[in-house]
């Protein structure tokens, strides 16, 4: 029989406690010991998400974990995405590709109980194809209400052989309670795989801490295998909406150039903005439907899970009005995705995919365009052409930039709208005569960074602003990225102990 890869898993006391972020160091730090390492997580509930070489989609986080082991990301590493569309309803991605629209409760009573068989086949075979797999729990372990039917936490457990890290982040007070109280619901054979504790993104000094960590493991039994500080801008990509609020580039009042983010209801792969925080001069800011959008020289209409439902409440709460208006002022107005097919006259949903109820919505009326949603999902990894067309793009002619598909509805492009990105065919990028709106299907845009330099100067240049110089825009070296992380957190972890728990052997 062969050799079966060694398992660690990480648990939560509540959701965002810092688990993804943790499991992409382990798997850099497993990598630089030498192992083979595959990450690992039953169901995720996000709107980032990541397409692998093979056009599947998975969670974000296991796509930047398997970057971060080394290793192509693939469907088996998280094979249940759920995507939500609704309060109520969510799309179900299954090994990558849609499977359903499922309600909450359509989905805990009659898909979950056949999807663990799918769970244990992809930790089966992960387990014969890696050294080392790095598990990511959902949430917490200890919901009550939800634990019969869990496919993610104990029950992932319990099928890969894994002894649990329980996680709490003490940033939000209560760390003791948090971890104690968890144990504590658990049931006496799950507690039994809990081997220790990690008490993450603390602030200030660790001898004011340490009376309390000797509470624990004498209350406990259990050891604490460390305190990680809060690790403020590491670079990683991150899925959940929530970080938004802690981004300290938000809260910048000063800079030579004012971009506003839509933050939409079912704001999806944001951290296509993520590139922009390093290019100095610019202020970021989000703002929600309905706020106030002051005067900024570009407006962002990032990417959602619904661009349907999405436009309705940008038109409902004014946003889409005062939109219009600030372009009509000499605002230039950008889309990604979703915020791209806004930009155009009209969203058709004449089967209710997007919406849950056959309809159109008007655009913004920006670009000569219209979008109809169409059974089917495009999802892949692509290379597009700049066009020699309009506004910046003509100094960029003919490069080629690089980044993903993810996206139902087809748009079709008519007048005066002007294709700026091709693939092939097909359009991937349009903008307005002169450039002031522009849009794109390509996610990760300003990951290139010659059309990032070359759009961000085109707005200094309007402003009278000097240029920036090609090192003040600076490329995500995500290796680097990926080795500062597993640096700072080995640091703070006792892996020797980590190692043991595992059964395996440590680096010298």
């Amino acid at each position: 029989m062969s050799k079966r890869a060694k398992t660690i898993m990480l648990q939560g006391t509540s959701s965002h406690v810092g688990k993804s972020l943790l499991c992409t160091a382990l798997c850099r730090i497993f990598k630089q010991d030498g192992y083979k390492t595959a990450p690992f997580k039953a169901q995720n509930m996000a709107l980032n998400s990541y397409v692998t070489r093979d056009g599947l989609e998975i969670g974000r986080a296991q796509g930047v974990q398997a970057e971060a082991a080394g290793v192509p990301a693939e469907a088996r590493m998280n094979p249940v995405l759920l995507k939500p569309k609704a309060d109520m309803d969510a799309q179900v991605v299954l090994m990558g590709r849609p499977h359903a629209d499922m309600s909450a409760r359509d989905y805990r009573d009659k898909f979950l109980p056949r999807a663990e068989a799918l769970v244990k086949k992809c930790i089966d075979e992960l387990r014969r194809d890696f050294d080392v797999l790095v598990i990511e729990g959902a949430g917490s372990p200890a919901e009550v209400n939800l634990k019969d039917k869990d496919i993610v936490n104990m029950k992932t457990a319990e099928l890969a052989g894994a002894p649990v890290l329980l996680v709490a982040d003490i940033d939000r007070g209560g760390v003791f309670a948090a971890l104690v109280g968890t144990l504590e619901l658990l049931d006496p054979r799950e507690r039994e795989r809990v081997a220790g504790f990690i008490i993450n993104k603390f602030r200030g000094d660790i001898e004011l801490l340490r009376p309390g960590l000797d509470f624990l493991e004498q209350r406990t039994g259990l050891p604490v295998l460390g305190v990680v500080p809060y690790l403020h801008q590491h670079g990683v990509d991150q899925e959940d909406s929530v970080v938004l609020s802690e981004l300290p580039s938000c809260r910048e009042k000063q800079g030579d150039i004012d971009i506003a983010v839509i933050k939409l209801p079912r704001i999806s792969n944001f951290t296509d903005i993520d590139p922009l925080y390093k290019v100095p001069g610019l202020r970021i800011r989000f703002v929600e439907p309905g706020g106030k959008l002051e005067q900024p020289d570009v407006i962002i209409l990032p990417g959602t899970k619904n661009s349907v439902l999405d436009l309705q409440e940008l038109w409902q709460k004014g946003t889409a009005r005062g939109i219009v208006e600030l372009y009509k002022q000499g605002v230039q107005v950008v889309g990604i995705c979703g915020g791209y097919q806004m930009l155009g006259n009209l969203l058709l949903d004449p089967r209710g995919l997007e919406g849950g109820s056959a309809g159109e919505v008007p655009g913004l009326g920006l670009l000569d365009m219209k979008t109809e949603f169409k059974p089917g999902k495009i999802t892949r990894q692509v290379e597009c052409t700049v066009k020699d067309e309009t506004g910046f793009w003509k100094e960029i002619s003919n490069i080629t930039v690089r980044g993903y598909e993810i996206h139902s509805g087809h748009s079709e492009y008519w007048g005066e709208c002007c294709p700026v990105l091709t693939s092939g065919d097909a359009v991937l990028g349009a903008a307005a005569p002169g450039g002031l709106a522009w849009g794109t299907y390509l996610h990760g845009i300003f990951d290139n960074k010659e059309l990032t330099l070359a759009w961000i100067n085109s707005l200094r240049k309007r402003k009278g602003l000097p240029e920036l110089s090609p090192d003040q825009v600076i490329a995500n070296d995500r290796d680097d990225v990926y080795n500062k992380l597993a640096a700072q957190v080995r640091q703070n972890l006792d892996m020797k102990k980590i190692y043991q728990i595992m059964g395996a052997a440590g680096s010298d």
